[in-house]
């Protein structure tokens, strides 16, 4: 009872267990990372709505269902090309049975729910409300979190509480079962928070797509203390990428819909034969911030471009179409970490090769213009374009598909805008 009360609207109700399972995985986020069960938690839920969704067509047969959107399609037959490129370098690489079915466990935990919350999103019934009102409520505990655990810094309690025992069913790494109040950063030996994130910078990023949703809250109570959560999260995170995007999605909510209006397309006339006048100084000062903003963690920036470096060669060497269909701890230059990883678009070069690439890229350009277009007519496509915005320019810093049993409410917004039937109706 206590959890319906804070359901937005009149009614305390829920349409459908569809919507019920996902208000539960959102506002247990904090009692399950405590537990040390997030992260099997965000891999399944998808999963078993889809399931409900079967069920309840199998049961009630004579009931209409939706039509599945065409640009649902495309993410579902993309993520679907994941998978085939993962099994043709398995056979390809000779990796065997129990390798090929491991990896195919970690796709299922990881690429396809890109194609199975947007699904979702336009099978079930499930309010928009729901999921904003949800991610407000995972933002303030994360601002009550974040005052708990600066004084569990303060009086130099230990940041790491426990390791999951669940951590015995296999995942990406400890650190998705690690319950931690917080870090310390080894280049400077501050505290540094990753919440209920595997690291810090993937906190950083969790504040930017939960800031897209905060700022649609209609109540301003809740839409107050909800930023002020996104806003801990993003300093206590201490991440560059996440800084600089959080900032520019304040600017990217209030004008992407307005692309239409006249005042604008001045203003567009205005800057962009401005900035082709003045590329190269523009161009210069960009790159010297650029490189003033990596210099503020030279070790961090070194691996990282190692990574890069290691990745890209061995994909073009080795394996240029299908990858290798694993993923390979580095060498001690890297500190062993996983070739590719820190970059979406390297780790699919050197794991499934330029058709896994590919399978990214294209959903990804498709679904960007069509969510521009739309906006200036939707609210809901405009927030999927905000949220897909912070997906690809996040790309090129974390791996996507590592991070998505945590960033499926924006894989839910997608598909309320892809099978979104009437732009013109909707409200703003």
């Amino acid at each position: 009872m206590l959890l319906k009360t804070a359901l937005p609207g009149k009614s305390k109700h829920f349409i459908s267990t569809e919507e019920m399972l996902v208000w539960a995985g959102l506002v247990l986020t904090y009692p399950m990372f405590l537990l040390g069960m997030l992260y099997v938690m965000g891999s399944v839920i998808g999963w078993i709505i889809i399931l409900v969704i079967i069920l309840r067509m199998y049961v009630q047969t004579n009931r209409k269902h939706p039509p599945v959107a065409p640009l649902v399609w495309i993410w579902v037959c993309a993520m679907a090309v994941m998978l085939i490129a993962l099994l043709i370098a398995h056979s390809e690489w000779s990796l065997g049975l129990s390798q090929t079915i491991k990896s195919s466990i970690g796709w299922m935990k990881g690429w396809a729910l890109l194609a199975i919350f947007p699904l979702i999103a336009n099978l079930a019934k499930i309010r928009k409300e729901v999921v904003i009102r949800g991610v407000c409520i995972v933002a303030i505990h994360t601002f009550i979190f974040a005052i708990v655990s600066i004084a569990f810094y303060i009086v130099k309690l230990p940041g790491d509480i426990f390791l999951s025992p669940l951590k015995v069913i296999g995942g990406p790494g400890e650190s998705f079962f690690m319950v931690s109040f917080y870090g310390i950063n080894p280049e400077t030996g501050a505290g540094r928070w990753r919440f209920f994130t595997p690291w810090a910078p993937a906190a950083g990023f969790m504040a930017c797509i939960y800031l897209v949703f905060c700022l649609q809250e209609k109540n301003t109570k809740i839409r107050r203390w909800a930023i002020a959560g996104c806003w801990a999260m993003l300093l206590l995170s201490q991440s560059r990428a996440g800084m600089a995007i959080f900032i520019m999605l304040f600017p990217l909510v209030i004008f992407s819909d307005k692309l239409k209006e006249p005042w604008i397309l001045i203003c567009l006339g205005v800057i962009v034969p401005t900035a082709l006048l003045l590329g190269e100084p523009i161009y210069n000062a960009v790159m010297d911030s650029y490189e003033a903003v990596k210099q503020q963690r030279p070790g961090s920036t070194r691996v990282r471009q190692a990574l890069a470096n290691i990745a890209v060669q061995r994909w073009q060497m080795e394996a240029p179409i299908w990858g290798h269909g694993i993923v390979e701890r580095g060498p001690k230059m890297v500190e062993f970490m996983p070739i590719g990883s820190h970059h979406s678009w390297y780790g699919l070069l050197f794991v499934k090769g330029i058709v896994g690439a590919l399978a990214l890229a294209i959903p990804m350009i498709i679904s960007a213009l069509y969510f521009l277009w739309h906006a200036q007519t939707s609210k809901t496509s405009q927030i999927a374009f905000c949220l897909l915005t912070v997906f690809i320019c996040y790309s090129f810093f974390e791996n996507l598909e590592i991070l998505s049993y945590l960033f499926w409410p924006a894989l839910l917004w997608f598909g309320f805008a892809f099978s979104e039937k009437d732009k013109s109706n909707s409200s703003r």
